[in-house]
């Protein structure tokens, strides 16, 4: 018996030995499946996820020299699936390993991505530092794009700013660079949309009509999604009229106030709201009070609609996070059983002359299961306590904007009412933003914020993808482009472009419905 023992180990060892110099000869066609992966990210990043976890654990022993491109993968995928923590620390690796493997373009670009995530969203000082890493580490790798977008970034920050003079400094330093990227225009359309603004407010309306009549040259280019540039073209015209109506040059003023009509749909909400007021004021002005009426009626019923909007997402958020906790336990006890197959599997293929060795991994293994899973039970404990104070702080803030809107209400006087009620929206805004920016874990759990509108859309439209589902959620309750950008940890361009190709899949023909109208129609039972 002890022979028969001897000649299974010596076999056992035997499988084991070749087992290890299969791994070690397949390294390479791992690394195929983050060519996989990378082929098909932009069409399905399901699928590209399937490729990235073929590779075992830890991946640094199957691709060595591509740990980086997995991470960047992976923060796409992420991305996709609108996991902003995910995201956020699938750059961080990917910025390790680019740095090892002096992978200069992922280096970059992660770093650009880490920095959009702190300043845009966080406001954290130290943003500025990872936007100097990605300027150098394009330079290294010579990548002219990267580059111009670096640039392009720094002179949209002062245009939000209100630095007006600043940012045309910046963009006229570039401005023939941007004009020469001819694969993707919006480079040139986006750094001249800015240059008009700029001009604009600050009162030099000949170099604004000149860089108007540049921008207006792009409305053919194949590389321009039409609905980006019906959005700045109907922005540029509401900003003269607004120049034009403080100068009291009324026929100019109502002008441009047409030429923007003809782009209503495409409209912003920032400049649905510019819109409106402008209108108001020049009605009022000439004598038309039927028409001011109209218009601030128009105003009052459109900021309601966005103060509704905005607090009946909250209260969809504040029902998700009660859920939070049974969900959290239900994906624990999945992956525990799953890693218990795992386990059981490789005792199996492992043989039995390595019983008496297996028996000892088995039992350590049981012991780390129940450690982990006293942990998660921790973690799930506090987790639930930090919910229930967030729960109770966004009750509180619900109340409050209840009886300011009453307060608001009661105010006879039809000017007071407006300034309260714009005052009150941008308050309003800011804080909202600074709530859903606080809860971390939000856009992993929005799939549940409207089981009913999910399903139905998913159900209708199976050519959707889970992004443009979540996008068309957010259209859905109200959101504005500039709010979708930051929820999801992207670019108001990125979200521009999104909608359109979403509008694309869904058939729809802008001239007779927008998509926000079609959805609010489509699912307004849901």
């Amino acid at each position: 018996m002890f022979f028969s023992l001897n000649n299974c180990a010596t076999k056992g060892l035997f499988l084991i030995c070749v087992l290890l110099s299969c791994v070690v000869c397949s390294q390479n066609d791992y690394e195929r499946f983050v060519d996989s992966a990378d082929n098909h990210i932009d069409e399905s990043s399901i699928k590209a996820l399937e490729f990235l976890d073929s590779i075992p654990q830890p991946i640094h022993h199957y691709i060595e020299g591509r740990v980086a491109d997995y991470y960047s993968i992976k923060a796409l995928i992420h991305d996709d699936f609108n996991e902003t923590a995910k995201v956020y620390q699938s750059n961080i690796l990917a910025l390790k390993y680019a740095e090892v493997e002096e992978n200069y373009e992922v280096a970059g670009a992660s770093s650009l991505d880490i920095f959009s995530n702190l300043y845009f969203v966080k406001r954290d000082s130290t943003a500025n530092i990872y936007l100097e890493k990605a300027k150098e580490y394009y330079s290294k790798g010579n990548y002219k794009n990267g580059l111009l977008e670096i640039e392009q970034v720094r002179a949209y920050i002062k245009f939000l700013d209100s630095e007006f003079g600043a940012c045309n400094d910046l963009i006229f330093e570039h401005l023939d660079d941007y004009k020469n990227v001819k694969d993707d225009a919006y480079y040139y359309m986006f750094a001249l949309y800015m240059l008009t603004s700029n001009y604009i407010y600050l009162d030099d309306l000949d170099d604004a009509h000149k860089y108007y009549k540049t921008f207006k040259s792009l409305k053919e280019d194949p590389t321009i999604v039409p609905y980006n540039f019906q959005s700045f073209e109907a922005t540029i015209n509401v900003c003269f009229a607004d120049v034009f109506y403080e100068k009291k040059q009324i026929d100019s003023t109502f002008h441009y106030l047409d030429l923007a009509s003809k782009n209503r749909k495409s409209m912003g909400e920032d400049t649905i709201e510019s819109y409106f007021t402008i209108n108001a004021d020049v009605h009022k002005y000439t004598g038309n009070i039927e028409g001011a009426r109209a218009y601030l009626d128009s105003l009052i019923i459109f900021e309601e609609k966005m103060l509704k909007n905005i607090v009946d997402a909250s209260l969809h958020i504040n029902n998700t996070l009660l859920n939070t906790e049974s969900e959290l336990k239900s994906e624990s006890k999945n992956k525990f059983y799953f890693g218990v197959f795992g386990v059981t599997l490789f005792f199996i293929l492992a043989g039995v002359s390595l019983v008496y060795f297996l028996f000892y991994k088995k039992q350590k293994l049981k012991l780390n299961h129940l450690s982990t899973q006293a942990e998660s039970l921790s973690y799930l404990k506090i987790n639930n306590e930090k919910l229930t104070v967030k729960v109770q702080g966004l009750e509180d803030y619900i109340n409050s904007l209840k009886n300011q809107v009453k307060s608001i209400a009661s105010i006879e006087d039809v000017a007071v009412q407006k300034e309260k009620i714009k005052d009150f929206y941008k308050n309003l805004h800011l804080n909202s933003s600074t709530i859903l920016v606080e809860g971390k874990n939000h856009l992993e759990l929005v799939n549940d914020f409207n089981i009913d509108f999910f399903k139905s859309l998913k159900k209708s439209y199976p050519n959707l993808n889970d992004s443009d589902i979540i996008i068309c959620y957010y259209i859905f309750i109200g959101f504005k482009n500039k709010e979708i950008a930051v929820f999801l940890n992207t670019t108001v361009r990125a979200i521009e472009s999104k909608r359109y190709r979403i509008s694309k899949k869904l058939k729809l023909d802008k001239q007779e419905t927008t998509l926000t109208e079609f959805l609010k129609d489509t699912f307004i039972d849901t």
